[in-house]
């Protein structure tokens, strides 16, 4: 532990919610035995083959790369980032549920937009650290982050994947001002989302659909609304302590998307009111000890890329720990390191990766 950790703190938390992730991912699956569409022991070989090995192996290389090579890299990983997204809407890529996000491999389905997370926020680290001192000019500042973000905005709404355009595009946003934007252009690009949310929701029905369940989620409780009541019925037949490992009763046949975006309800029930707060207070500490580690970084690439990467895995996780409260909107995001989805542990893991990078390279300076 001591060799990989470049923040011990850091790496505790991060093997607590993948052991202890890997393990509620196990029980929520168990809801699929009553079911005939998959089959858990499916889910669990992509997750451990496709998420867990392949993402722990990722962890390990990152952190050991030079933090200088990773920088260098930063814009290749951006380009392919884009190149594999953009296969979605290629033969290669499959319409599941009216959306195209994932690419199919054969014996399962990648989704590159998780690469492209990162990717952005890397060439947004590299562009904006060689800019610095130089955004308050429109075509050094507001016109370079616009089409770096721009580009992989518009791949991921005309998916469409709403959801992580919310989740890029804020943290895109915190980067820019981090680095030193003038508040014209933070202005303008505020303004701008606002009216490209609004046009989305006013032209996509389900969108519409679950603002207005957000608004009054005891309506349509069979339709619309059937997911928020099936999450808020299960965290609350947790109680204080919780039913106990593996007792959930709503992931059979009741709840939607046990295993994947619906899985925090399932922790909820076995867990309780204790149990739920240790997972958000998880988080939490996630959040903040990556800050930390960025306010810390020996160079500006790495403070932005450190943030931008924590941001992207933090804002999920309330996002989706909110959504199944009720206190936000449904937005599909699935919960990081312990929902289903090999590419989105692989890649969450590969992110640690990164920030354990420039941790080590932190504390090397202190010393």
């Amino acid at each position: 532990m001591k060799g990989i950790a470049g923040d011990r703190l850091f790496f505790l938390i991060v093997i607590i919610l993948v052991v202890g992730g890997m393990a509620m991912f196990a029980s929520a699956s168990l809801g699929l035995l009553a079911r005939e569409d998959e089959s858990p022991l499916k889910l669990a070989f992509t997750q451990l083959i496709l998420g867990l090995i392949p993402g722990i192996l990722a962890l390990v290389t990152i952190r050991y790369t030079p933090l200088s090579f990773i920088q260098k890299l930063a814009p290749a990983i951006y380009l392919a980032s884009i190149a594999a997204t953009a296969l979605v809407f290629t033969p290669l890529g499959p319409t599941l549920n009216g959306a195209r996000r994932w690419i199919d491999i054969g014996f399962t389905t990648v989704q590159p937009a998780e690469l492209l997370k990162i990717g952005v926020v890397l060439m947004l680290a590299w562009y904006l650290a060689k800019m610095k001192g130089k955004l308050h000019s429109f075509t050094s500042g507001l016109i370079p982050f616009g089409l770096i973000v721009g580009i992989p905005l518009l791949l991921l709404i005309l998916q469409p994947n709403t959801s992580t355009v919310l989740v890029l595009g804020a943290t895109s946003l915190a980067l820019y001002i981090l680095a030193g934007a003038p508040w014209r252009d933070v202005a303008m690009i505020v303004a701008g989302a606002l009216i490209v949310l609004a046009v989305l929701v006013g032209t996509r029905p389900y969108l519409m659909n679950r603002v207005m369940t957000y608004m009054n989620p005891a309506e349509n409780s069979l339709t619309t609304g059937y997911q928020i009541q099936q999450s808020l019925i299960a965290i609350g037949s947790g109680g204080f302590m919780g039913r106990g490992f593996g007792q959930s009763a709503q992931k059979f046949n009741y709840l939607p998307e046990a295993h994947g975006d619906s899985v925090f309800a399932v922790f909820g029930e076995e867990f309780g009111f204790v149990g739920s707060v240790f997972m958000v207070l998880l988080f939490v500490g996630f959040a903040m000890r990556g800050f930390s580690i960025a306010a810390d970084a020996p160079t500006l690439f790495g403070s932005l890329a450190v943030t931008g990467l924590t941001l992207l895995i933090s804002l999920s996780a309330f996002l989706n720990i909110g959504a199944m409260l009720a206190i936000l909107p449904l937005t599909g995001l699935p919960l990081p390191f312990v929902s289903h989805g090999g590419t989105a542990l692989l890649f969450a893991l590969a992110s640690v990766g990164i920030i354990l990078n420039v941790a080590a390279h932190r504390k090397r300076k202190a010393n």
